[in-house]
């Protein structure tokens, strides 16, 4: 089945918290709830001007306030697009559906809903993208006067993460930049554009089309999403699934600790490495690529010598690739996005580990080859980095300096082996110093509001993003939710086995929640197959028995499979 929200390049877990964060908090929460109510309730209702397009759905905008406590103030441009139910006469009415990121499009991904939602769910509901203020075809968020302007900073910030101390220093600066340039150039939409306006937009949306109701799926950061509106609308949705699930209290955060120290994603990373390379020893030569000696060591052995040597081969025009430890690391975790994580992240060990003692590189060139089409270019304007920033910024705390953040990734690396780093870096330009807009109707909780209807939180034990932690920790928060594991790997839950779709589809359908703790165990697990007869002789035989899980590009930007 095709993953869709898979591709998406920023998703975030939540950290432990304790049941102790219901006491004395519903008083406040019920006033919080009714006083959201009435900011949204002040908006009159939109007439959605709907129009064919792509086509198999309609599109739509609608101008939203930019501040709802000036409900006739200014206004930004909001994009929306439905899919319609195939069953009309069976419609239940509309399923509202995120991506994540922050910084997907929620209007792309409801057009893509067809590749990735079950029949049971794409027969029964409109399914419906609104993309987030500043994101995709909504009103942008553009931080820089011209391209030009901008590349001059992203060209700090062009390696998947800094190793060296040179890199440290360029991306220092680079954050430094883009915070200033947001928190000046990007007003005023980088004021107004933190997730609580989403989900007030959704809301507005919610009564445009026509449902007493919200139904929403959201995934990954798209489970933040669900919970502010759980919490600031608690008696307003009919049923509400967060897949890939972070804690929204840390993701609230504080200003003593950088984002991954709060919410542990490069935690769930190496938890997630590091049973493949156990799992791939136990299950011996004849079922993993990479089980010849220890995997563990042989994958930290390969690993550290990137870190002095890159891989360097001909890109057969000509000139020449360079694999560096970054590029590596940043790959293996692309990998672990996939349901298909063991036999990627072995089989790219293999590619590399042959590759360093002579071997071929053909494998890896292929990896090129295949990001080839994906490469960015400098025109038009792109503001996804832009994008994702703003909702990172103005959602939560962060330490004042950016200067500090090499210190505290240091730590989240020795914490979490080869991920504190590719995590620990996603909010450097947060910065309180220099990134100094702020949303004041921002959001920041309690998060343990009773909702009407329960709501259901969904986490895999093997998540490299949203770490399954920040499932168990939401569900603690939540009074009324029900909280379904699975033992799938790869980033979220839906789609991976028929077991955790079922269970998610039929509460959306009928609104009945599982019971809570319930765990699906039917998802595909690494190595339980012989690997083709090929695959036993050689390493360099066995890289091509799969197509790549994740490619490489030579400009050092790794493009998620």
């Amino acid at each position: 089945m095709p993953r869709t929200h898979r591709l998406l390049t920023i998703a975030l877990a939540g950290a432990l918290v304790t049941g102790s964060a219901f006491a004395g908090a519903a008083p406040a929460a019920a006033g919080r709830a009714q006083s959201e109510a009435r900011l949204v309730d002040a908006v009159p209702t939109p007439k959605l001007d709907w129009y064919k397009c792509y086509g198999i759905a309609e599109c739509a905008t609608v101008r939203l306030p930019l501040d709802y406590r000036q409900p006739k103030g200014k206004t930004t441009e909001i994009a929306v697009l439905r899919v319609k139910a195939k069953n009309q006469a069976k419609r239940i009415g509309s399923l509202f559906v995120n991506p994540g990121g922050p910084g997907g499009s929620a209007t792309q991904f409801a057009l893509a809903s067809p590749d990735f939602l079950s029949d049971a769910l794409t027969e029964r509901f409109d399914v419906v993208g609104v993309d987030p203020r500043g994101i995709g075809a909504s009103e942008q968020v553009k931080c820089f006067p011209s391209v030009r302007a901008q590349a001059e900073v992203l060209n700090l910030l062009n390696v998947p993460f800094p190793v060296t101390a040179a890199e440290e220093r360029d991306y220092v600066a680079g954050s430094k930049k883009l915070g200033q340039a947001c928190s000046t150039t990007g007003r005023p939409l980088t004021a107004h554009a933190s997730t609580a306006e989403v989900a007030r937009d959704m809301d507005v949306v919610r009564r445009a089309v026509g449902d007493k109701k919200l139904s929403y799926l959201g995934f990954s950061y798209g489970s933040a999403l669900g919970q502010y509106y759980a919490n600031m609308f608690p008696d307003r949705f009919r049923a509400l699934v967060v897949d890939g699930v972070l804690d929204p209290t840390a993701w609230v955060g504080n200003t003593r600790q950088i984002l991954d120290q709060r919410l542990r994603s490069s935690d769930g990373a190496y938890k997630a490495l590091h049973e493949i390379l156990v799992r791939c020893d136990k299950a011996g030569e004849s079922k993993c690529v990479f089980a010849e000696g220890d995997p563990v060591k042989h994958f930290d052995q390969i690993a550290e010598r990137l870190k002095t040597d890159p891989l360097d081969f001909p890109d057969g025009a000509g000139g020449t690739i360079q694999v560096t430890y970054a590029i590596f690391i940043s790959a293996v975790l692309s990998t672990l996005y996939s349901t298909e994580a063991g036999a990627g992240v072995t089989q790219l060990a293999a590619e590399i580990a042959t590759a360093q003692e002579g071997g071929t590189t053909a494998p890896l060139l292929a990896r090129v080859n295949a990001a080839k089409a994906s490469r960015a270019y400098d025109f038009p304007y792109e503001n996804g980095f832009e994008a994702g920033a703003t909702v990172i910024c103005t959602d939560g705390r962060h330490p004042a300096d950016a200067s500090s953040w090499p210190a505290l990734v240091d730590r989240r690396e020795r914490e979490a082996k080869y991920f504190g780093r590719s995590w620990g870096w996603i909010d450097s330009q947060c910065a309180n110093k220099t990134w100094t807009v702020q949303d004041k109707n921002a959001y920041t909780g309690p998060f343990t509001k009773r909702t009407a209807n329960k709501f259901l939180i969904v986490g895999n034990f093997w998540d490299p993003a949203t770490n399954y932690r920040g499932a168990v920790s939401s569900r603690a928060l939540a009074p009324n939710a029900s909280l379904l594991s699975s033992n799938n790997w790869g980033h979220t839950a839906y789609g991976s086995g028929v077991c955790a779709t079922t269970t998610i589809d039929n509460y959306l359908l009928t609104g009945q929640a599982p019971q809570d703790g319930k765990t699906c165990t039917d998802a595909a697990q690494p190595f339980t197959e012989p690997l083709p007869a090929a695959s036993a002789t050689t390493k360099a035989a066995t890289a091509k028995q799969r197509p790549p899980v994740a490619t490489i590009r030579p400009d050092s930007i790794l493009i998620a499979d």
